[in-house]
């Protein structure tokens, strides 16, 4: 179903997100190997249940690169409690992902494990996955550098307590004592900083030397002590963009652009987290496309970061920056970074512009593939002279005979056109009488149309310029064959050729099967064109009973209207203009009725008494 999309997916670590027929996110997971982990879904037979019923429920999926897995577990975790998919797991709160806290808020700071991140000036590192790398980081840390690890209030020149047995092993400056200089003691917090933002290769480079020391003093275990160190170094180390001490509450903007059409790409960062993404596509963009989209793009938003990255320069930068901080109410940055830890995840956000502008190219191609394959197979099943681009179908909607309105909805090209869509009411024929109602709205569609077509011809104009002068090549009716007969004698009578199809349900009212010529064809219920044919049932039945309804309201509100006295026909079409049901008047106050133009007070009280029976 996927072949050319899985092919073409990136060998790349990120997320992928599984989607049904409704376009709903129905599972979210993590790869190291995107490629390999979504192949392995569509080519494999051997999941549990529960797997396989995701996998039959799968209509179309997207994905999201990271620069590592440890990113698309947080993404994950992330996505996972937005979106609330049917068949993940809901993960807990991501405070169950430790961080490594440095207090700079103190004035001795200490350096200990925290799962909540918090505004209070202090220095973050994490959220990380690997709960024992991190302490064993943090023993690490408390043994190369002299840092305190009680809980006391300390301030210099005040002794608080006694030394404790730290200090007379000489694993702590003991600034409990007030005699330890804040200036000294920040000497080992600034190397401690070192360490977590990743400068660290001189620390390994020794803790090496010191693990082949041992290892050739035959000293196993305490080389295996260091190796677990800098193992443990190298994991928390690993670089990670989802949590930053240099990001806060940015949005960064790139896009990606073919000779077709331009994608952009907006990564949302709250609080240095990466908590999701969207993106958008456009066809025939100007030089202006970036200007435009970022008008656009926070013309609704309540929320706009104090700080926008951008993947290239924007000409008339100043005139946004003012635009967006106006609407802020305070200072909006936006930058193009060039190099640093912004600059990459400006290019990540890139690299997933081009593949969501690679993924469209896949789709566009696939439905094209698609739309072929189902036009060429309804032709052939129902053995077409000419492939069937334009499909209009009708159905008849009434309750008990009443109100009875007819639908028509045309596809071309296998899509809805709903331009294209009209409806009817049934003017002729009282009571239920689907066929002849049928026979009604198509008799008044092409009398109609060739009338357009008459007169556009005597114009110059071209044909496709009137609202009924384009013919289909199929018309599909809802029903078998009493509805087929009905619209067929109609369309002869026309002196037309056109294919008709009746579009036959079941007991359960789910498409069956098609009646054409005379014989009723059963549909493979797993086939393409079952579900086309599917759709256009369910849709052209959806556009008719809407329609159906709306007029009964309609006239129910306007029925009770007429009964007000003073409230004539302008009057009672404001009122219908204005509220959309008949509660919303009988619960509206004379102000509110009032505010209807048209109604005066005499107007107003004569409605409100009326609802209110004074």
């Amino acid at each position: 179903m996927f072949e050319e999309r899985l092919k073409s997916l990136p060998e790349q670590p990120g997320v992928y997100l599984m989607k049904n027929e409704l376009g709903e996110i129905i599972y979210v997971g993590k790869a190291v190997n995107l490629k390999n982990r979504v192949k392995q879904y569509f080519k494999s037979s051997n999941h549990p249940p529960k797997v396989r019923a995701m996998v039959s429920n799968v209509s179309d999926f997207e994905y999201i690169i990271t620069n590592s897995e440890l990113e698309a577990l947080i993404l994950e975790c992330n996505l996972i409690k937005k979106y609330k998919p049917k068949y993940n797991i809901l993960l807990k709160d991501d405070k169950q992902y430790p961080y490594i806290k440095v207090t700079l808020n103190e004035e001795y700071p200490r350096v200990l494990i925290t799962r909540r991140y918090e505004r209070d000036g202090a220095k973050y590192f994490g959220p990380y996955t690997d709960t024992s790398a991190v302490r064993e980081t943090i023993n690490l840390i408390r043994k190369l550098f002299k840092i305190r690890t009680c809980r006391k209030n300390l301030k210099y020149g005040v002794e608080v307590d006694r030394p404790c047995l730290n200090y007379h092993i000489n694993k702590c400056l003991a600034p409990c004592t007030g005699k330890v200089d804040p200036e000294d003691y920040k000497q080992f917090i600034d190397d401690v900083l070192r360490l977590l933002q990743g400068k660290y290769d001189e620390l390994i480079k020794n803790l090496e030397e010191k693990m082949y020391l041992e290892s050739s003093r035959l000293n196993f275990e305490k080389a295996a002590e260091y190796r677990d160190q800098i193992n443990s170094i190298k994991k928390i180390q690993e670089k990670q963009r989802i949590i930053s001490s240099y990001l806060d509450d940015e949005d960064v903007i790139a896009f990606a652009k073919d000779d077709e059409g331009v994608s952009f790409e907006v990564f949302f960062i709250r609080n240095g987290k990466l908590i999701g993404r969207e993106n958008f596509y456009f066809d025939d963009v100007d030089e202006d496309a970036l200007s435009q989209f970022l008008v656009q793009f926070y013309e609704e938003r309540e929320f706009i970061p104090k700080e926008i990255l951008l993947s290239s320069e924007l000409p008339e930068i100043n005139i946004i920056e003012s635009y967006l901080s106006n609407k802020k109410g305070s200072k909006v940055a936006i930058k193009v970074p060039k190099r640093g830890e912004k600059s990459e995840i400006v290019e990540l956000a890139r690299k997933n512009a081009f593949e969501t502008l690679k993924n469209i190219r896949n789709k566009l191609q696939e439905e094209k593939l698609k739309t072929e394959f189902v036009l060429h197979e309804l032709k052939r099943t129902l053995n077409l002279e000419n492939l069937p681009n334009r499909i209009e179908a009708y159905d008849i909607s009434n309750i008990q005979g009443t109100d009875s309105v007819g639908g028509m909805v045309v596809y071309e090209n296998a899509k809805p056109n709903k331009k294209q869509y009209r409806r009817f009411k049934i003017k002729t024929i009282v009571g239920s009488d689907d066929f002849n109602s049928m026979a009604e709205i198509v008799e008044r569609r092409f009398s109609r149309g060739l009338e357009e077509i008459k007169v556009l011809l005597e114009e110059g104009k071209n044909i496709s310029e009137g609202k009924f002068s384009s013919f289909p090549d199929l018309i599909l009716v809802d029903g078998g064959e009493l509805q087929v007969n009905a619209v067929k004698r109609v369309v002869n009578s026309f002196g037309l050729a056109i294919p008709i199809c009746g579009m036959v349900k079941d007991d359960r009212h789910k498409t069956k099967s098609l009646f054409y010529e005379g014989r009723e064809i059963i549909l493979d219920k797993h086939s393409y064109l079952y579900r086309f044919i599917a759709s256009i049932q369910e849709e052209v039945h959806r556009f008719a009973i809407s329609y159906h309804r709306g007029l009964k309201n309609k006239n129910t509100l306007s029925s009770v209207l007429d009964d007000i006295p003073n409230v004539g026909k302008k009057r009672k079409l404001a009122l219908l203009k204005h509220f959309n049901s008949i509660d919303e008047i009988k619960n509206a106050s004379i102000d509110k009725l009032l505010e209807v133009e048209g109604i005066n007070e005499k107007a107003a009280l004569s409605i409100f008494n009326y609802f209110h029976n004074e």
